[in-house]
């Protein structure tokens, strides 16, 4: 791999992420429209990765991001603080009282079953977490005093606001500056574009911030929507991309982002909301590796299993000496454990992602 990563001991943080965390209300088996009770859960698109990261892969990470000062935003905290992720990087907002200025975001998930597909809800309109502007953070002082060895946003934070981009855009320039690696997922979501220009904007914004990336992560979907990359052959809202589709889609994308080093996509063919076909495919150095394919793979909770590929394949390309192929492994293994268990983010342990990429099942473990 020819990723120069930056030296452990010159930095305080292996990763940090920059993005929102909402507070996920979850009615479990039922529905959110009939719901009496619901569990509270942390989440959000790039805080899952390094939550993953740390709680999975005992790495040292943070999150950057902002709450309102209030109830809400505390319970926020508690959840990370759990979650073992440094909390000094949050800006907290002093709240008016009912949210005129600045409030936090609410995500509403139903899990969904069979043919019954998972609904996210969210509610995070004029949330603290969008209006944090580039000149919010002294991003020097974070990547070059303090030392990050990798910065991991996306799109899912990139569309929530017009400034969210800047922001973005002024995190990965300094990064880049003091030679922290980049990845980004692009993540569309429909919901959070269709009021701002949809996949015009969703386009302007992400090809413009591409260009910053060193690390791409994406499903066809995304590349199809964020970038205006045509997947030959592959009806993309049935989620049936094969490894072949994405080689021929990669050679485009690497031509025009010749700044891309690696590049990875989930697999996903889905059958029922708790049956799919899972794997992945990533390509770095000009070579391709896929991972182990797991057809009808049972899920309970979808949420987050693409947040927690990313983190497995971060934490390979980090920390273990075996190229691409290893870290696509544990990208995929982490990712299908994560689906296993609810909430947004992964309940796995290292030991059981690296019996799952050596080949281990579910029997009991006595």
């Amino acid at each position: 791999m020819t990723l120069r990563l930056r030296p452990k001991e010159e930095c305080r943080y292996d990763l940090v992420s920059l993005g929102e965390v909402m507070l996920r209300l979850d009615p479990g088996i039922g529905r959110v429209r009939t719901a009496r009770t619901f569990q509270a859960w942390e989440g959000g698109g790039e805080y899952n990765v390094a939550r993953g990261l740390r709680r999975c892969f005992g790495l040292r990470t943070a999150v950057v991001t902002a709450f309102a000062d209030n109830e809400v935003g505390r319970l926020l905290e508690d959840l990370i603080l759990q979650g073992g992720v440094d909390t000094s990087l949050i800006r907290w907002v002093p709240y008016d009282g009912i949210g005129r200025a600045a409030r936090n975001g609410l995500n509403f998930t139903e899990r969904g079953f069979g043919v019954r597909g998972a609904v996210g809800t969210s509610d995070r309109g004029h949330t603290a977490a969008s209006q944090l502007r580039a000149g919010d953070v002294d991003w020097d002082h974070l990547f070059g005093t303090l030392g990050v060895r990798w910065l991991h946003t996306g799109g899912i934070y990139a569309a929530l606001s017009e400034t969210a981009p800047e922001t973005v855009e002024a995190a990965m320039t300094a990064a880049r500056r003091h030679g922290t690696i980049i990845s980004y997922d692009l993540n569309y979501r429909p919901s959070l574009w269709k009021a701002v220009g949809g996949q015009t904007r969703a386009q302007e914004v992400n090809r413009r911030l591409a260009g910053l990336v060193d690390v791409m992560i994406g499903n066809e979907e995304d590349f199809t929507a964020c970038l205006g990359f045509a997947v030959p052959d592959t009806d993309i809202h049935a989620g049936a991309l094969d490894a072949g589709n994405f080689k021929s889609m990669i050679k485009a994308v690497v031509e025009e982002y010749p700044n891309f080093q690696v590049v990875a996509t989930t697999l996903r063919a889905v059958h029922s909301a708790t049956v799919n076909d899972w794997g992945a495919v990533a390509w770095a150095d000009g070579d391709f590796a896929e991972a182990t394919h797991r057809p009808g793979l049972e899920i309970l909770d979808r949420v987050g299993g693409g947040d927690s590929f990313a983190s497995g394949l971060i934490f390979g390309l980090l920390e273990r000496d075996g190229g691409i192929a290893t870290a696509v492994e544990y990208g995929a293994a982490h990712g299908a454990l994560a689906m296993t268990t609810p909430g947004d983010t992964s309940m796995a342990s290292l030991k059981e992602v690296e019996a799952l990429v050596g080949g281990g099942g579910a029997r009991v473990q006595r």
